[in-house]
C-alpha cells in the first residue's frame, strides 16, 4: 500500500471557500463518522489515509472528501471539496474547496456517469468484507489500480449492466479491501456497507 492515498490525477484546484448546503454537509459528516468509528474509513499506521464519501448535486457537480482526510476524526467544512469537471481520457480534475479532492475523485465521477440514478458513492476499506464478497459480486479487474482513468473506464463498463447497478457495491480486485457502495442517496449507500460490516461482526 506504498501509494495508497496519492492522487494520481492532474488535480487542477483552486484554493477557496466553498459553500456547502447543511443538510448535505450533516449527512456527509454522519455517515463519515459512522463509517470511521468502525475503522472502514481512517489512517494506517504508517499514516496513509483511505475511504471517502460523496454526494452528487442536480447540476453533475458533486461534494467528496478531501485529500487525506482520513486521519483526521472530525472534519470540518473545509475537510471537503466540490469537483466540478473531469477528464479521464486527461486523467485530469478540476475541484475548489480548501483541500484538494480525495484520490479516488474520478472513481466516484466515473460512477455518476454510469448512471444517472446514483447520488452518493461511499468507499470504504475492508479486508474481511473484501474477502466475504470476492466472486460474489462485481468485481474491477485485479490489475486496474485506483484513482485512474483504466478504473474509471472499467467501473462504467461494469455499470452498463444494469443488473450491476442495482447490486450496488463493488469489489475493487486491483486494490485490496477497498469496496464501493453507491445508490439514490448517502444513506441507500451506508446502509449496504454496514450491513455487510455486521454481517461479519454479530
Amino acid at each position: 500500500m506504498n501509494n495508497e492515498g496519492y492522487i494520481k490525477f492532474d488535480c487542477i484546484w483552486k484554493n477557496e471557500s466553498i459553500d456547502i448546503p447543511a443538510e448535505i454537509f450533516h449527512s456527509l459528516n454522519s455517515w463519515r463518522d459512522k463509517l470511521y468509528n468502525l475503522s472502514l474509513i481512517g489512517v494506517y499506521q504508517n499514516g496513509i489515509s483511505y475511504g471517502n464519501l460523496s454526494i452528487k448535486n442536480s447540476d453533475g457537480t458533486f461534494y467528496i472528501t478531501g485529500s487525506a482526510t482520513g486521519r483526521k476524526r472530525f472534519l470540518s467544512y473545509n475537510d471537503y471539496a466540490l469537483v466540478s469537471e473531469w477528464h479521464f481520457e486527461k486523467n485530469s480534475l478540476i475541484c475548489n474547496g480548501k483541500t484538494k479532492a480525495s484520490s479516488e475523485s474520478l472513481t466516484h465521477a466515473a460512477i455518476y456517469e454510469a448512471d444517472n440514478t446514483i447520488k452518493a458513492v461511499i468507499h470504504i476499506h475492508s479486508e474481511d468484507i473484501w474477502n466475504n464478497l470476492l466472486n460474489k459480486i462485481p468485481a474491477t479487474g485485479m490489475d486496474i489500480d485506483y484513482g485512474t482513468p483504466e478504473m474509471a473506464y472499467e467501473l462504467k463498463r461494469i455499470l452498463v449492466n444494469k443488473n450491476n447497478v442495482l447490486k450496488s457495491i463493488i469489489i475493487m480486485g486491483g486494490h485490496r479491501e477497498g469496496i464501493l457502495a453507491f445508490g439514490e442517496s448517502l444513506d441507500f449507500a451506508g446502509d449496504i456497507i454496514l450491513k455487510n460490516y455486521q454481517s461479519l461482526n454479530n
